[in-house]
């Protein structure tokens, strides 16, 4: 590192879960996020400002008026702009001495395989079941580390997956993949600050996996009632019969 970075991450290195050699771990860091949206924008931006030095974002989608109440990487210039290039542009403004590399499609088959191969940590930040659950699949099959988030309404909840770590359970086992579609925000509507509560959450466990620091939410679901402002945590445990990672 250089002397500019020695201060631009000067508090997180002071830490001594982190130090100089945890900031080098994460300055060499790959992580791959989906989904440049409520929860992506605040994940990007945290990882970013923390110097997690290779960013890969997907989405397939442009910036539109509605997304600007909570989908902060964004601004009202860059509506109609390509969601991936306006967080791209947000993120490099944050910190221009990491790799941010934007991608507009949507992320499936071999190269959702490729690219979870090449990360070392994946955050799921999309909005739809059919996505979740192949980025999961992706995660089994190639045993990365998943950082899930899901907001609606004033709810949140965010859980890791360490697949072949501790018996760790996968997304899987939690929600039946051949159940209905998932609830979104474009049908039920979200308050603004529960995306970034979770979004940032996500970019901490992120961290966290990458220095190895503290214990992960795996095996556990924390689940965020914004009215009541009530923490709960749900235990999981891995499911011998699921479909993804079970022993079948």
């Amino acid at each position: 590192m250089n002397d500019n970075q020695l201060l631009r991450y000067s508090r997180q290195i002071m830490l001594p879960a982190c130090d100089i050699e945890g900031q080098q771990k994460l300055l060499s860091a790959k992580v791959l996020i989906i989904g440049a949206g409520g929860l992506g924008s605040p994940a990007a931006m945290y990882l970013a400002a923390a110097g997690i030095g290779n960013i890969t974002i997907y989405d397939n989608d442009v910036v539109d008026l509605s997304n600007l109440q909570r989908q902060i990487s964004h601004n009202t210039p860059d509506i109609g702009i390509d969601k991936v290039i306006s967080t791209q542009q947000t993120l490099n403004k944050i910190n221009p001495d990491i790799n941010v590399r934007a991608v507009k499609q949507k992320l499936l088959g071999d190269i959702l395989l490729a690219e979870v191969l090449n990360a070392d940590v994946v955050l799921d930040c999309s909005d739809n079941f059919s996505t979740r659950f192949a980025v999961n699949q992706a995660c089994v099959t190639h045993k990365t580390a998943l950082v899930s988030g899901a907001a609606i309404r004033f709810e949140g909840q965010v859980s890791v997956f360490t697949p072949g770590t501790d018996n760790s359970p996968c997304y899987n086992c939690l929600y039946n993949s051949d159940g209905e579609e998932l609830q979104n925000c474009a049908t039920n509507g979200v308050i603004a600050p529960i995306t970034g509560i979770i979004g940032s959450i996500q970019a901490l466990e992120t961290i966290k996996l990458i220095l190895s620091a503290g214990e992960p939410l795996r095996g556990r679901l924390l689940l965020l009632d914004g009215l009541t402002m009530e923490w709960k945590t749900m235990k999981l445990k891995k499911n011998p019969a699921c479909q993804t990672c079970g022993d079948h």
